[in-house]
């Protein structure tokens, strides 16, 4: 079975796809990651066509007449815009495949770790329509380790805590597969939401999502550390209806991230609770390891460990972790957990 299912990898274009609700990434088996865009489509409503993909339509959020629309086409690490993912699929794999592209490529797509059936299929379908000749799933926290460069095959407990744009996704894994599982659809985006209701709710200012997300990165912090960094941010004044300049701290930022920050370090204990005796050992030994874009908020490492009274690090190119991951896979397929379900259709989990 295994020699099968690899032997479906061993030729041809290889391509893992990190489908994220805030970014997408393009691994290609020996080049590494070539692309990383925005998942963000424009897109013209009058003739429904598409007008940009990636970074040139994320320029578009906010910006637009009213007959253009750019549309963020995953929500919450699923698939809320079929039609759009399917478009927005076929232009990266295009893109990152060059003109040299000679035949259909073979796909390996991460998904959150509690995807229903309809999820994972809706995910197989838009890649195959968008040109992937095989289509395989791996769990987000399972690619996220194996970018981390843990060895999964071991029988020793390794927990990890993947956040992304949409979801923040933690696993226990030992033996190449996931023991205990948890996913959560509060991570990035909920944090940059949370900001936009706190600055709107405090100081009567209207900012947009973009300007939330600079917040986040210059100043946001999830552990009190002492420092009290200010960042001024323009807006609308919604008493005024003018545009308002506003100076915004990070005490300010740690309010506002408290109720969402929490919530994680609460899953990750939670899942610590659901653990083995024999796995938890191994974690109080190793720590907690976290990757994806939201792993980078400051302090986030420090409020988890607190709340779990386990060490916790972040890997090394914590945003990749996820795309290394799939270059692995499809690198050394034939030493993870695999679950052949037909010729063109592989599930990973």
């Amino acid at each position: 079975m295994f020699s099968k299912f690899f032997n479906l990898f061993s030729v041809g274009n290889d391509i893992g796809i990190d489908l994220g609700t805030a970014t997408v990434l393009v691994y290609i088996k020996g080049k590494g990651v070539v692309l990383k865009e925005p998942s963000v489509v424009a897109i013209d409503k009058n003739d429904n066509r598409v007008l940009a993909v990636g970074e040139e339509a994320r320029q578009m959020i906010g910006r637009t007449p009213g007959n253009i629309v750019a549309i963020r086409p995953m929500r919450e690490g699923v698939i809320s815009d079929y039609d759009v993912t399917e478009k927005m699929l076929k232009y990266f794999i295009s893109k990152a495949c060059g003109k040299k592209k000679l035949s259909a490529p073979r796909v390996v797509v991460c998904i959150p770790c509690e995807s229903t059936g309809v999820e994972k299929r809706a995910v197989i379908d838009a890649a195959k329509n968008a040109g992937a000749k095989t289509v395989s799933l791996i769990e987000e926290p399972l690619a996220a380790a194996i970018g981390a460069g843990l060895d999964i095959t071991r029988a020793s407990g390794n927990m990890v805590i993947d956040i992304g744009g949409g979801t923040t996704d933690i696993a226990v894994i030992s033996l190449g597969g996931i023991v205990v599982r948890s996913s959560i659809k509060i991570a990035g985006d909920k944090f940059d939401e949370a900001i936009v209701k706190y600055i709107r709710k405090k100081h009567n200012l209207m900012i947009g999502e973009r300007t939330a997300e600079d917040l986040k990165i210059s100043i946001g912090s999830a552990f009190d550390d002492g420092e009290n960094n200010t960042m001024e941010v323009k807006g609308r004044d919604l008493i005024t209806g003018l545009p308002k300049n506003q100076a915004i701290t990070s005490s300010e930022m740690r309010e506002a991230l408290n109720e969402t920050v929490t919530a994680i370090a609460e899953m990750a204990h939670s899942v610590l609770e659901k653990t083995p005796p024999e796995l938890a050992a191994d974690i109080a030994d190793s720590g907690i390891i976290m990757t994806g874009g939201g792993a980078m908020l400051k302090g986030l490492s420090e409020l988890i460990s607190a709340e779990t009274k386990v060490p916790v690090r972040i890997a090394d190119d914590a945003e990749y972790c996820v795309a290394y991951g799939t270059g692995k896979v499809l690198d050394y397929i034939d030493k993870t957990g695999v679950n052949f379900t037909g010729d063109d259709v592989t599930l990973i989990e």
